[in-house]
Parts: C-alpha cells; sequence; structure tokens
C-alpha cells in the first residue's frame, strides 16, 4: 500500500488508487507572483509559508492521517502544476516522508 504523489490530469498508472486533489493557490499574492517567477529565493519563501501553514493542528492531523491511511490503502494526491519542483507538492511529499507515510516511486 502507497501514497502517489502524481500531476492531476496525467495518465493513470496501475493501482494507482484513488486520486485527492491538493490543488491550492499561494497564500498571499506575492507567493503566486514568486512561484509564476520561480527564482530560487521566491521559492525558499514559498516553502517556509507553506510548511509553517501545514504546522497548524488541523493541517497537521489531516497529513497524519493521509501517512497512516498510506499503510492500509493505495491512493494518489497531486495537482496541475507541470514542474513538481516548483509545486507545492514537492514539499507535501516531504512532509508525508517526515510523517512515515509508504510513498510510491
Amino acid at each position: 500500500m502507497t501514497v502517489r504523489i502524481v500531476r492531476l490530469g496525467s495518465e493513470r498508472l496501475p493501482g494507482e488508487g484513488l486520486r485527492i486533489g491538493t490543488v491550492r493557490r499561494p497564500p498571499l499574492k506575492s507567493a503566486r507572483a514568486a512561484l509564476a517567477s520561480g527564482t530560487d529565493r521566491e521559492w525558499r519563501g514559498f516553502v517556509r509559508r507553506y510548511r509553517a501553514e501545514m504546522k497548524r493542528p488541523d493541517n497537521r492531523a489531516l497529513l497524519d492521517t493521509l501517512a497512516a491511511l498510506s499503510h492500509t490503502a493505495d491512493f494518489s494526491v497531486g495537482c496541475y502544476c507541470a514542474d513538481e519542483a516548483r509545486c507545492h507538492r514537492s514539499v507535501l511529499r516531504e512532509l508525508l516522508a517526515e510523517r512515515g507515510a509508504r510513498l510510491a516511486q
């Protein structure tokens, strides 16, 4: 059993399971501009703010639930961004791994 981090709209893989969308808007207009311009400094700032956001109790509980579920079911989470390296789903992958999630490669 695993969780996959995927690009929504991509071809499904065998055994992928249910897809859960994590599409989001950056929390601030300036963050949206940072992602569009894509400098390393702006990306690091976005990652720092996203990680802080995910430390809120409700978000921590959700991450813990997804990590636990990855040990008993196959499912996927993702969004539409073309480049995972500049997408919050890359950070989500790290956060789930830090919680012991079983991640598909």
